[in-house]
């Protein structure tokens, strides 16, 4: 069984790198009728075969000029062509086995970096256990099939299907995929439970709140795919030098063949200039910074992020949800007319239930804590980042910022706040009755992250927001922001965006309102802990823990990223030079240089390798 097993292995490996399998095999076939006596059929096979990939390789390379890049194949191309034309089919055939192994190599390392996205593809649920209406009959169905409302049953370590509400007196979740969280959490009956959570160890019965689309698990698997989807933008690094070096390695072959008069210089020459450190070390390197920061938390929509995270020079960031938790608390309620406050809360929060707005959650909330019954909304109108107006109980009822108020009421009066405070304004009936005060919390690394970004080259920090000037710059004042902008609409976020002259520019938001502006910057990244939003389908990259400071370590990973990838190409590129200088002068055979060149390629691939792994105390400190 074992043996059988091996060969099963041994098949796929093979199956899957054919053009290696087929290179050594030629290599073996050709070694045969060498050690035969039969050396002439030996070299004539070794060039044919040879000659065959040198043509397989020049369509690609066709295919790459027809997209307007000139690839570095050609080097590897021109040495094949060029070692069969002198003689040296040994050379050519290491050369064969070097630009397809490298290949391989790449794959195999690609797989390795790509290791911690693919554990989410593999455990996303695919079905779910339904309780049918009425009776104890359990049912498994394809979770996308599974509607709101919907009785679900979810076994000691299955993972919860659909974003859902427990029905079940108490159960234990693991979160860590979704939070971070390394501890499981206790949830009580009526206590929301996002799917991708892993249940402890006794069964669960749970209720659907939302369908699978638009479950918090399948929002992640979605940008995880598109993620691993988009890899173009890694590949242009290694084009940048592919001229240059083409270019320089061209004219030294010639010049070594000029000067010597022998043209097997110019092949000895070409086969240390094979291009396999820049083809190979620049996606080696971007995928592994991929997982890295996959890792951490955070999903990266393709390897041209980290490197445009990598040479950011101004931040900005939205204030509510990301540099403040988000949960605003109500710590007082201020009504124009004496002792009304009950039922002026209850016409705030009753207007505010049609709201998407954190603010207005944080009303109900509170209204409903102090055991308020909303009353039905008849009609409602929403103006983003303003406020909204709605009719409750035949009254009109405007909720929102200071200047949505003063268009309904002129009568307004602004209300004295303290440090951290927000006003939420109210007219009823055209005329000012009072406003609500909230407090959101700033979170408490948010200050550190804002220091972070600024010893890693970040010149300029800036922070847009609609709620007032005064709460605004007290938030800022409080992690070290001078530069505010306060009362602002999506489109101002936008024109703010714009109008910074350092580039590139990161924006950091959570909610829809911030959708324009992080689509606008050159990185966006969203806050999307909370569940699928506007603001992750905009953004560039999507933080899936509730967690601020993986702003600056995506940062980080991505100028490590960047260096690792060029510390690598540069490496080979070294090398490839110095050992062309040498072979030059008739020091270096054609079949040693493409010996040599192959362990200049590994070099640099297990260089780039190191993007993987987190920077030590030492490394850091230099």
């Amino acid at each position: 069984m074992i043996l059988k097993r091996q060969w099963r292995f041994t098949y796929r490996l093979l199956s899957r790198y054919r053009i290696v399998t087929l290179t050594l095999a030629a290599g073996a076939i050709g070694g045969g009728f060498w050690l035969l006596g039969f050396g002439d059929v030996g070299r004539w096979l070794f060039a044919v075969f040879a000659l065959l990939i040198a043509g397989v390789e020049s369509v690609g390379m066709l295919r790459q000029l027809r997209q307007g890049r000139l690839g570095i194949d050609l080097l590897a191309i021109v040495a094949i062509v060029a070692t069969v034309a002198v003689g040296e089919v040994i050379a050519s055939m290491i050369i064969v086995l070097m630009v397809s192994g490298g290949k391989a190599i790449e794959d195999f390392a690609q797989g390795r970096a790509e290791r911690e996205i693919s554990t989410l593809l593999d455990t996303e649920p695919r079905t779910a256990h339904r309780l049918v209406a009425s009776s104890s009959v359990v049912e498994d169905i394809p979770v996308g099939q599974v509607a709101v409302g919907d009785t679900i049953l979810v076994r000691s370590g299955e993972v919860v299907p659909v974003d859902a509400a427990l029905v079940s007196d108490t159960a234990e979740f693991d979160e860590s995929s979704l939070t971070g969280e390394s501890l499981p959490r206790t949830r009580l009956a009526g206590e929301r439970v996002l799917s991708g959570s892993i249940n402890g160890n006794t069964s669960a019965t749970l209720v659907a709140t939302a369908l699978a689309v638009n479950s918090q698990y399948q929002a992640i698997v979605g940008l995880v795919r598109q993620a691993s989807a988009n890899r173009a933008p890694v590949v242009r690094l290694a084009d940048r030098y592919a001229v240059p070096f083409t270019a320089a390695s061209l004219l030294l072959a010639a010049a070594a063949w000029a000067l010597s008069g022998d043209a097997v210089r110019f092949a000895e020459v070409l086969v240390l200039a094979t291009p396999c450190p820049l083809v190979l070390a620049a996606p080696v390197a971007f995928m592994g910074g991929m997982s890295r920061a996959a890792r951490t938390g955070v999903i990266m929509k393709g390897g041209g992020v980290l490197e445009l995270l990598a040479r950011v020079r101004a931040a900005v960031f939205d204030k509510t949800g990301t540099l403040t938790h988000g949960t605003p608390t109500i710590s007082r309620v201020v009504a124009v007319a004496p002792g009304d406050e009950l039922a002026f809360l209850t016409l705030v929060a009753s207007a505010e239930q049609a709201s998407s707005h954190v603010l207005a959650a944080s009303v109900v909330a509170a209204a409903r804590e102090r055991g308020i019954t909303l009353l039905p909304v008849a009609a409602s109108i929403e103006v983003a980042a303003r406020g909204i107006e709605s009719i409750v109980d035949g009254h009109t009822v405007a909720v929102g910022t200071l200047a949505f108020i003063r268009e309904v009421a002129p009568d307004v009066i602004e209300v004295s706040q303290e440090g951290g405070e927000l006003a939420i304004y109210v007219a009823v009936d055209r005329r000012f009755a009072g406003c609500i005060i909230a407090k959101d919390a700033v979170r408490a690394n948010a200050g550190k992250m804002i220091r972070s970004l600024q010893d890693r080259g970040v010149t300029r920090i800036l922070m847009l927001t609609g709620d007032a000037q005064q709460v605004a710059e007290e938030v800022a004042r409080s992690l070290g922001i001078t530069d505010v902008q306060a009362n602002c609409l999506p489109i101002d976020k936008v024109n703010a965006v714009r109008g910074i002259q350092a580039r590139p520019v990161l924006m950091v938001g959570d909610g829809v309102n911030d959708s324009p502006a992080l689509a606008s910057a050159d990185v966006g990244i969203a806050m999307g802990a909370r569940g699928a939003t506007a603001a992750s389908e905009a953004a560039s990259a999507v933080i899936l823990v509730d967690d601020i400071s993986l702003v600056s370590r995506a940062v980080e990973i991505g100028q490590d990223t960047l260096r690792i990838a060029l510390q690598s190409i540069w490496l080979g590129i070294a090398l490839s030079v110095c050992l062309m200088g040498v072979a030059a002068f008739g020091l270096i055979p054609a079949t040693v240089g493409a010996g040599i060149q192959e362990l200049v390629d590994l070099v640099s691939i297990f260089n780039a390798l190191r993007a993987l792994r987190e920077r030590s105390e030492g490394d850091g400190a230099r």
